[in-house]
């Protein structure tokens, strides 16, 4: 069975690009890989308030937008159309160097034919990977988890 056919029975579609770590955004040209997984969550920004106590303000202090800070995506339950993935994890653990991921996280309709919801991660850099626990009896698929550490979060 061609991978085509297996990424369309996952509830998620994601598409990794090589990401640049100068700001300037992704490479478009390079396609490092897609995978579908059957599980997301992490999917979060978190802004921190700031109080600012004025003088003559007695009733409470103003509240202004403070810095944000992004949970880690994990993704569960997954396939992937090559082993680039490992590879790029490989290459950050061991310290080769740390490539850095455009990641667009897609949610399919029912029929699986097109997206109802996009979020794309910016800068991101798998953190974890988790092999699926091999059994000659189980339908388990390739990648249990995968953990995504990133600098921005966005709906696309």
């Amino acid at each position: 069975m061609a991978s085509e056919e297996l990424l369309h029975v996952f509830r998620f579609q994601v598409e990794f690009r090589a990401d640049s770590l100068d700001g300037k955004g992704p490479n478009d040209e390079i396609d490092v890989c897609n995978g579908a997984f059957a599980e997301c969550t992490g999917l979060e920004a978190t802004m921190e308030a700031k109080a600012i106590k004025e003088g003559g303000r007695n009733y409470g202090a103003a509240m202004r937008a403070g810095s944000t800070t992004f949970a880690t995506v994990v993704l569960k339950r997954g396939i992937s159309d090559n082993k680039a993935l490992w590879t790029i994890y490989n290459k950050v653990a061991t310290g080769t160097f740390a490539p850095r991921l455009q990641v667009t996280i897609r949610v399919l309709n029912h029929e699986g034919t097109e997206a109802v919801r996009s979020w794309q991660l910016q800068r991101a850099m798998p953190v974890k990977f988790k092999f699926a626990d091999l059994n000659a009896k189980g339908a388990e698929v390739g990648i249990e988890e995968l953990h995504l550490a990133h600098e921005g979060l966005f709906a696309v």
